[in-house]
Parts: structure tokens; sequence; C-alpha cells
């Protein structure tokens, strides 16, 4: 699902672009890496927390690099509503199995 929203460009990645998706109103859904600093972690969680997006955290930096067709990502936002949306349905379903 990241590789569709990525090849439809409705992906933005990187700690900078990733904060000024979620500043500007475009983001929809966040997902931040598993292995993101301690400082980085905390950080989207109070903006997304305050803009009221919601954010998962999951993956190595690697494996969301890989999904979207980048090298290491530590943070990224979708910024299509259906495509976050279905995103979100995958990510829950993987935190209850």
């Amino acid at each position: 699902m990241l590789g569709i929203a990525a090849k439809s460009g409705n992906v933005v990645s990187g700690e900078f672009s990733t904060e000024k998706a979620i500043k500007s109103g475009r983001a929809f859904l966040v997902i931040v890496s598993e292995e993101a600093s301690e400082n980085t972690s905390k950080m989207f969680a109070n903006m997304t927390e305050f803009y009221e997006v919601p954010m998962y955290v999951f993956g190595t930096k690697e494996e969301l690099g890989r999904c979207i067709g980048k090298e290491f990502r530590a943070s990224l936002a979708i910024i299509d509503e259906n495509l976050a949306n279905a995103v979100e349905a995958k990510l829950k379903l993987c935190k209850t199995e």
C-alpha cells in the first residue's frame, strides 16, 4: 500500500518534509520508524497529537524506505486521505495480530 501511495506521489518522507506536511494540514497519516531516535519519535507524537493526525510507529528505517522506493527513512506522511485510510486499516490489522 505504501508503494502505491508513493508511486502516485502521495507520500512525503524525511523529517523536514513530514513535519512540513503535518503543519500545513496536508498529512492524513504519519508513520515513524521503530528505529527513529527518541527525540524524533516524541517530536512527531506531540506534533501529530496537536494537529490531530494519526501516527503509527512501524518497521525499521530500511523497511520504510524500501516500501516507498527510497533508502532509509525514519518518517513519512501520506497526503491522500483515501490512501491514508487504507494504510491505517492495514496497520490496525498488523497491531491486532
